[in-house]
């Protein structure tokens, strides 16, 4: 895996743009390209989507005479190979795929396009979404700050890696460059193997007994959030990356064998080992700006449940010059208020915790 070098003169992205699939990803890269002053042009099976989408300004239908220099396939996964190749025999534009799984598709557009066309694709993946779906749900802030994969096979020229790594750059996105392969196994671990775990968690919830979820706090919460996402989706995206998946599948069955026979036999010693390496597996998540994790404090605070008192709680926070790195919020069923879990830098939770108590705030240690 590597970066494009900062120094390198990247093509120029001038327009047309193409983007076949107006959903949320699609209509978001639309957004972004029409800010920049660029004619979008919009394909889309579905008739509502192509309107909810012009009517946002993120384009206009496309028409028989367009020309694009960069056409942008955002269609389910299942459709990806057929769009690229239809895309590539429509004009000579530059093709990519924001797809989460890049060496199928490859490997299918290759056995149907002449090398000279499949020189023109090139895949790429967006780590952004939502659990929210379709152009309603667009935005063109998102992609800012986060990881956009760029998977060039061994066939694509400079010019056509660079046209797209110059998209990624403007839609605020920070490109690496990985091979197909690599980028499978890559969000295998880091994106797919998580979800299933959520589904699997989540799952035990489905029938379980009212008083048992009243017990519901965030931590069940932040394990099962991405567990609500279109199953029809995760179907069509986990069948194209089963291999890198089975894999990891195979790894956590052993761990939870093991864990099985140390929690089974009151093996302390153990329990402690697996525990631990949960701990280390965090702390390898980069941090801010793909930098090292910083060590941070949850700072808990009891907050009203009324207009205006979150707003005052970030605000005393920002007037101590803490930075608030992360936030959550559990709702107490039971009374007015929310517990609100703000994470902070370790070297400033004690700091945070004196100034909010003096302003009258009820905080939790």
């Amino acid at each position: 895996m590597t970066d494009p070098h900062p120094g390198d003169a990247l093509p120029a992205l001038t327009g047309p743009v193409e983007v076949v699939g107006a959903g949320l990803i699609g209509t978001s890269i639309a957004l972004v390209c029409r800010r920049l002053g660029l004619d979008v042009v919009l394909r889309d099976t579905s008739e509502e989507n192509i309107r909810t989408a012009t009517g946002l300004g993120a384009g206009r239908a496309v028409t028989p005479a367009d020309r694009p220099q960069l056409v942008v396939v955002a269609v389910p996964p299942v459709a990806i190979p057929d769009a690229i190749v239809a895309a590539l025999g429509r004009s000579d534009a530059v093709v990519t795929d924001v797809g989460s799984v890049k060496a199928a598709p490859l490997e299918a557009v290759a056995a149907r396009v002449r090398a000279a066309d499949l020189a023109r694709y090139v895949g790429s993946h967006p780590m952004a979404g939502s659990e929210r779906s379709g152009p309603l749900a667009a935005s063109a802030a998102l992609f800012d700050g986060r990881p956009w994969a760029v998977t060039p096979h061994p066939g694509a020229p400079e010019s056509v890696v660079g046209l797209v790594e110059a998209l990624v750059l403007e839609c605020g996105a920070a490109p690496l460059r990985m091979a197909p392969d690599e980028h499978d196994r890559a969000v295998a671990r880091t994106s797919h193997l998580p979800h299933l775990a959520a589904v699997l968690v989540a799952g035990r919830l489905a029938t379980a007994p009212p008083e048992h979820l009243a017990l519901s706090g965030q931590g069940v919460r932040d394990v099962t959030r991405v567990a609500a996402s279109d199953p029809a989706l995760w179907q069509q995206i986990l069948e194209a990356n089963s291999e890198a998946v089975l894999d990891l599948l195979a790894e956590v069955r052993a761990d939870l064998d093991a864990l099985m026979t140390a929690v089974a036999a009151d093996a302390g010693p153990d329990l402690v080992e697996i525990l631990v390496r949960g701990n280390d597996g965090t702390a390898a998540i980069p941090g801010k700006h793909g930098g090292p994790a910083r060590p941070t404090r949850s700072v808990f605070v009891s907050v009203p449940d009324h207009p205006g008192e979150l707003a005052r709680l970030f605000g005393d926070a920002g007037e101590v010059g803490v930075n608030i790195e992360d936030v959550h919020i559990d709702h107490d069923p039971g009374r007015p208020v929310g517990l609100t879990e703000l994470v902070v830098e370790q070297n400033s939770a004690e700091r945070l915790l004196a100034a909010l108590e003096s302003r009258g705030w009820t905080t939790h240690r």
